[in-house]
């Protein structure tokens, strides 16, 4: 008998150019971190040196780091929260930064009860962008043949801007779910149409998530109250009358077709009270939840495992306003969150599995 030899190690190699020039990338700046995050600060200094919120610090030019570190003084949101409001309020000069503010990312609320407001410049889109392209290579390497797998994640991005709708096509990060369903603005006819389109591809799917584990246990919750009238739809080909999105509309009606077979399986998994490891048998090919699970989040653990029937929970983004100091460091992405390494700020370890 064959065997993947994939199988026979933790890690498999890059499966191709690409992942490898990401892998890449990826080694040349952590391995020079130092130097990077120097030049880094650098550009970053020199770049806003006439802003309002440098000005009021006297560096006169400087960008070196220990000019930086001695004038420049550790601050909290609550700090910069009044120059945050005046730009939210419509004021356009370099108060915190030379580029012009192109929108606000928000944060989940979950450490202070209260969303977070963070200015951010169209740059730092495109960071994010590189950024999300180098999960998959990572991803890879312990799970192999992600890459030709589909990503059910309903309701997981912070997708309303610009440069989400003019992505380029990743054919190695592409979604059950439609732009039109994604991008819709009513929460009852986007969450719908992204369980429909994930169930109608269940068998393709390779990863299931959203962005915090709370939101992944509300698309479970929308899969136990609404499933007959999914499976209706499934089985008809025709589409819930609630769902009057035009752009949503058009596009089901390209997708949807009759399939009593599909539709007897979705009601067969969830007719009943025990939805005990359901996931992995109406998505049967998950490799893992995709899913932040740390910090406020970790209470939810138990119950994906349940759902899950205990597959890894991988947190492939970092999207923490609020971090400890020392910060944990999850050396193994599948690693259960209670267990991590914990570093101070000059890379010494503290203490390990917590």
């Amino acid at each position: 008998m064959a065997v993947d030899s994939c199988l026979s190690s933790p890690v498999c190699p890059p499966v191709n150019e690409k992942f490898a020039k990401a892998l890449q990338f990826i080694e040349e700046m952590t391995r020079n971190a130092d130097t990077v995050q120097e030049r880094v600060l650098a550009e970053i200094l020199a770049r806003n040196a006439d802003t309002e919120y440098l000005q009021r610090f006297h560096l006169g030019g400087a960008t070196d780091r220990g000019t930086f570190k001695s004038k420049i003084p550790v601050v909290t949101y609550e700090d910069l929260q009044p120059e945050i409001q005046r730009i939210a309020n419509g004021d356009r000069s370099p108060i915190l930064c030379s580029h012009p503010i192109s929108e606000f990312l928000t944060s989940s609320g979950t450490s202070a009860g209260e969303r977070k407001l963070m200015p951010t410049i169209r740059e730092e889109m495109d960071r994010r962008q590189l950024l999300y392209s180098l999960l998959m290579p990572v991803m890879s390497l312990p799970k192999p043949r992600l890459q030709e797998g589909w990503s059910h994640a309903p309701f997981s991005l912070e997708l309303q801007s610009d440069h989400f709708k003019t992505r380029p096509y990743d054919p190695y990060n592409v979604y059950t779910s439609p732009d039109e369903a994604i991008l819709c603005s009513d929460s009852f006819q986007s969450m719908y149409t992204q369980m429909l389109c994930g169930l109608l591809m269940r068998e393709e799917v390779l990863r299931v998530g959203a962005v915090f584990a709370s939101g992944l246990l509300r698309a479970i919750r929308f899969l136990q109250l609404n499933w007959r009238q999914l499976a209706h739809d499934i089985s008809n080909g025709s589409l819930n009358p609630k769902i009057t999105d035009p752009s949503i509309q058009e596009r089901m009606a390209k997708t949807l077709k009759p399939n009593p077979d599909l539709a007897e399986f979705i009601t067969k998994e969830c007719e009943g009270e025990n939805w005990e490891e359901n996931n992995p048998r109406i998505w049967p090919n998950t490799k893992y939840l995709d899913v932040i699970v740390t910090g406020a989040m970790a209470q939810y653990i138990p119950l994906l495992d349940f759902y899950s029937g205990g597959l890894p929970q991988a947190c492939t983004m970092g999207t923490s306003s609020s971090s400890p100091n020392p910060a944990p460091v999850q050396l193994s992405r599948e690693a259960p969150p209670q267990l991590v390494d914990l570093a101070d700020v000059e890379g010494k370890e503290i203490r390990t599995g917590l």
